[in-house]
């Protein structure tokens, strides 16, 4: 079992008797179903449906204080406690970014139960394994009381790219992506039952009408082209390449002219390094010409 500190995630903490009617009212997730051990992936969106931030959220036990605890990016903490702040009017929670004393540890290839600090399995993917929200000092103590091996923040980075799992800033931009776009829908991070939230129009509109062109897809290299390079097919820029590591990456791409594009025998490139898409295990949306991790 492997562990590992992201000191790239945050911690925001919504504690009130009314904080889960609040929180469902703005987020993509059901938070009914959140429940202590039990977390959920969701995301604030602009009134037009843009991801604002993403996040993980749990909820603590009573007989611990109680809360709902976001796991986000650490450098939107800040702001998604201001915009929390700005929705919350006359509703009697309380907001905290308390990201300087609270850290987030992910807990994969092993066992996906533990009663140890704020834990629980990561609802994305079960591959994911489990987070744990536990003051920066006690990450290692903890990874050893886990039974687990304390490794650098990169070995999980390649964890996730390997599974094809978007992160925000690096595969997709906040503030200009549609949570479809982000895989968000492929991931459990919308709820498309649950009542209205903040940009729900848009998102459902997209999920009734299936009409997500462009998505984030794992591709595969031989060589490992530079993040950040757009992927060109022919003469066309398709997309935008995303995380990389040795062999494996991520790239925001339009499907249709992806497909278009291998259907005529042209390749698509980054930085002139020949990149093939792939489906990961856990995609249900088409892609022509269905090759599968």
């Amino acid at each position: 079992m492997k562990a590992a500190i992201l000191s790239d995630r945050g911690v925001v903490k919504v504690l009130g008797e009314p904080a889960r009617g609040f929180l469902n009212g703005l987020v993509t997730c059901d938070m009914a179903q959140v429940t202590p051990g039990q977390a959920r992936f969701g995301a604030l969106l602009t009134p037009q449906g843009k991801i604002v931030v993403d996040f993980l959220v749990t909820e603590a036990a009573a007989e611990d204080g109680g809360g709902f605890f976001l796991d986000c990016p650490r450098a939107l903490a800040g702001m998604l406690t201001d915009r929390l702040n700005f929705y919350k009017l006359r509703a009697k929670v309380m907001v905290e970014d308390l990201s300087a004393m609270l850290g987030v540890m992910a807990i994969w290839e092993g066992p996906r139960e533990t009663e140890h600090a704020l834990c629980y399995p990561d609802p994305r993917l079960p591959e994911l394994g489990l987070r744990a929200i536990l003051p920066w000092e006690g990450a290692a103590e903890a990874a050893a009381d886990l039974g687990a091996t304390l490794v650098a923040a990169q070995a999980y980075e390649q964890h996730r790219i390997v599974l094809g799992v978007p992160r925000g800033g690096s595969d997709f931009i906040y503030g200009d992506t549609f949570p479809h776009e982000a895989d968000m829908d492929q991931l459990g991070g919308v709820d498309f039952d649950k009542g209205c939230y903040v940009g729900q129009e848009v998102v459902s509109r997209v999920q009734h009408r299936s009409s997500a062109r462009t998505r984030v897809i794992p591709v595969v290299f031989e060589l490992t082209p530079m993040p950040g390079l757009p992927v060109i097919a022919g003469e066309k820029e398709v997309g935008m390449l995303g995380s990389a590591v040795t062999g494996h990456g991520l790239a925001l791409l339009r499907l249709d002219r992806a497909a278009d594009a291998l259907a005529a025998g042209i390749p698509l490139v980054a930085g002139g390094i020949q990149i093939s898409p792939v489906k990961p295990h856990w995609a249900t949306f088409a892609w022509p010409p269905e090759t599968r991790a």
